[in-house]
């Protein structure tokens, strides 16, 4: 969750490194801090602060100089935001800095031990119990210091470790929590997002958990935690600087969603196969025959991708016919269980490095199952840890709240639910009639941002609203849970997804006119039971805002989206939701790409 950024050269550090807090700020954070050194100057020297990356930057002093430093934008978990529990976090000789990106299960205890010892901590974190760890190690190198630290401490962890008797490198660490090198001529950079490098450099290593690194100005060379050597060659990132900026729009949210007809064409291209009615996806490492021993598909992911998964899982089963479903990976890592080796599981995950999903893809791996991995960001670490998989092309994703990343991945199931089709039983004639749909998604979607006007006044009719519900049936309730989702997320809205066929059930109570309801009407074989949904609401004096294809009587407004086939309609319909939750967030004053309390990537437990 949290953003590091470490820098080690000839240059001036503290503003590239507060150049790079700023490009990570989309992660979620709530205090912030830098500290640098120079073999001119020695001594580390450290700037904290509460709030956001413009509150530290103003504390800066003018005369804070550096060739060395590392900083950090935190997200709280152990204490509560504060300049005393903001990284990076110091040692008592203020010899050693550390920043930390994710959670020490035993600091607790290593913590008693050390105040036994006559240690006194400054902060609340579990992250200072490092610091005091490797302050304290009679190991003469700063990377025997750090991994002698390393062998006591259980949890997850990415950490850049500076220390002012070795002020010629940076030694970072990986178990869990991304860590990326950036390679540059002369000068190094670390990072926990690529976002934070592609401004200086392109080329990157991305460690992997049990993987340390030592950075020097002119080098760098990578090992495991043991002390084994391990090679590291460097990779091109696909996406430049400029792929980061917010491009003439008011917030990276807008623009993003206003990417998704292009990013839509990028994770088709040179996928589709028209000889044979059927895509090309070599990245499955999954033969024919091996995709015909399928009995079960299982699909895992958090928040957004998990209903992305309910999607796909809907479009396997119809297209492919092998049964599926989706869970919350969060869930199913804990629950023990039970793993068939004829079930294919789907890790989905924007960032590849949910950490969630990932503790799922290893229990997996070590339970014998074959995985395949659904990310947009190459070279993560689920990406890493499948056996194979379909990049989503969404390109950078920078607001927290996802949207053009969710529509690419429903996307790709849909290739994929094709492809697993194809090899079975689906007939060459819904292979081609499937592939058409495809190709028309693009258009469809920006026929459907014209209508962004339109959605901004409704928008503004709603903002008003303690509590909406969100209904769908079938093909229709994921929809309703992603746009559930998305306003809660963005506006802070209460809201609610049900399945419409489940409404005489219980929800019905809570219908009154002060409760809007967003029903998802597709113009399919349910369109009438939908409306008949529609009909108990309105009996009861609800207001009706339907997402549908064409007008329904029954609803107060109705966003009209473009006809495509029954399997792929899904894959439409959030659109003009995204901008509904998109509107409405913006009618109330809503900090639109940084929502409160959360983060873009969730990297912790």
């Amino acid at each position: 969750m949290c953003g590091i950024v470490g820098y080690i050269g000839k240059r001036d550090v503290a503003p590239l490194l507060l150049e790079g807090l700023q490009r990570l700020e989309y992660r979620g954070y709530d205090s912030a801090g830098i500290v640098v050194t120079s073999p001119k100057t020695p001594g580390l020297k450290m700037v904290k602060a509460k709030g956001r990356v413009r509150d530290l930057e103003a504390k800066v002093p003018a005369r804070f100089k550096g060739t060395t430093g590392i900083a950090h934008t935190r997200w709280a978990t152990h204490g509560a935001p504060s300049d005393m529990n903001a990284h990076p976090h110091m040692s008592a000789d203020s010899k050693v800095a550390v920043v930390h990106n994710g959670i020490i299960d035993n600091a607790a205890d290593l913590r008693r031990k050390l105040e036994a010892d006559g240690v006194e901590f400054l902060s609340e974190t579990d992250t200072e119990v490092l610091v005091h760890l490797i302050a304290r190690s009679g190991a003469e190198k700063l990377e025997d210091k750090v991994r002698e630290t390393l062998r006591v401490v259980e949890g997850t962890y990415g950490i850049a470790v500076m220390h002012a008797d070795f002020s010629d490198r940076i030694v970072v660490a990986r178990n869990g929590s991304p860590v990326v090198l950036g390679i540059g001529e002369k000068e190094m950079f670390v990072a926990s997002d690529i976002a934070a490098l592609v401004a200086h450099t392109r080329q990157i290593v991305t460690l992997d958990d049990g993987e340390m690194a030592t950075l020097k100005a002119d080098d760098f060379r990578t090992y495991t935690t043991e002390g084994t050597r391990t090679t590291a060659e460097p990779t091109t990132v696909e996406w430049e600087a400029a792929s980061y900026d917010m491009g003439g729009h008011d917030t990276y949210m807008h623009k993003e969603i206003h990417e998704q007809a292009e990013a839509v064409d990028r994770v088709l291209r040179g996928r589709i196969d028209d000889r044979f009615s059927t895509v090309h996806l070599g990245g499955l490492n999954l033969d024919a025959r091996e995709a015909r021993q399928i009995r079960r598909v299982k699909i895992l992911g958090c928040g957004t991708s998990y209903h992305a998964g309910m999607i796909g899982a809907q479009m396997i089963e119809e297209l492919a016919r092998i049964p599926a479903d989706a869970e919350p990976a969060s869930e199913f890592r804990y629950r023990n269980a039970v793993v068939d080796p004829d079930t294919l599981y789907i890790a989905v995950s924007q960032s590849g490095e949910t950490y969630d999903v990932l503790a799922a893809v290893q229990e997996l791996k070590r339970k014998g199952a074959r995985v395949l991995g659904v990310v947009n960001v190459v070279g993560s670490a689920i990406a890493r840890e499948a056996d194979g998989g379909i990049y989503v092309h969404a390109g950078p994703e920078v607001c927290v709240v996802s949207t053009k990343c969710f529509t690419n991945t429903t996307v790709a199931f849909a290739l994929l639910a094709l492809h697993l089709g194809r090899t079975r039983d689906l007939s060459v004639r819904d292979g081609k009639r499937i592939i058409e749909g495809l190709r028309k998604l693009p258009d469809q979607i920006t026929e459907i941002l014209k209508q962004e006007e339109e959605i901004e006044q409704l928008a503004k009719a709603y903002a008003d609203a303690r509590s909406m519900l969100f209904i769908g049936r079938v093909r229709g309730y994921p929809v309703a849970r992603e746009a559930s989702l998305k306003l809660k997320e963005v506006s802070y809205i209460h809201a609610e997804a049900y399945p419409a066929s489940e409404l005489k059930h219980g929800p019905l109570a809570l219908i009154e006119p002060a409760l809007p309801t967003v029903a998802i009407v597709p113009d399919d074989d349910l369109l009438e039971k939908n409306r008949a949904a529609l009909e108990e609401i309105k009996a009861r004096e609800g207001k009706i805002l339907a997402v549908a294809h064409r007008d329904q009587e029954k609803a107060d407004q109705t966003i009209i989206v473009p006809k495509n086939e029954d399997e792929l309609d899904p894959i439409l319909m959030g659109i003009p939701l995204q901008l509904l939750a998109y509107h409405t967030a913006k009618a109330l004053g809503r900090d639109i790409d940084k929502p409160r309390n959360l983060a873009k990537s969730v990297t912790v437990e």
